[in-house]
């Protein structure tokens, strides 16, 4: 899975890059009003890759300890990326721009959150062969 989620997230990091140049070559000022700074690309391509790569870990740690870590994996992670759409528009941005930032959060969440779901288990496949395995309890009558 790891191999996966890192090959997702270098694609993510590539496809967030290419939407983020093509919002600014039709104009979209990928500025915030803190400083009037605007951010770079490779400010986009390095926090995409953090943040996907955190979704690796997170997969992983559901795969470990999670009874059923794709059901996990993928509500926590639409929740996260909808708590991730708010800040681009409580900073003061253009509209513009909140919109290209959201946009770039969704590309990253639609690459990002079905290729690591797939990796994952459905259910906890070794506790059913667990139980299975144990030999069932008979009453002994005296």
């Amino acid at each position: 899975m790891a191999r996966t989620g890192l090959l997702a997230a270098l694609a993510a990091v590539a496809l967030t890059a290419v939407t983020a140049a093509l919002a600014r070559a039709i104009g979209v000022e990928l500025e915030v009003p803190d400083g009037g700074e605007t951010i770079p690309l490779s400010g986009i391509a390095f926090m995409t890759g953090v943040f996907s790569v955190a979704g690796v870990v997170i997969a992983a740690a559901l795969e470990r300890w999670s009874p059923r870590p794709r059901q996990h994996f993928v509500r926590t992670t639409v929740a996260l990326t909808a708590v991730s759409l708010v800040p681009p528009w409580l900073v003061g941005a253009a509209g513009s721009t909140s919109v290209a930032l959201v946009v770039l959060h969704l590309v990253a969440a639609a690459v990002m959150i079905p290729v690591l779901a797939r990796s994952l288990r459905t259910l906890d496949t070794s506790r059913q062969d667990e139980h299975r395995s144990r030999p069932s309890r008979t009453r002994l009558d005296a």
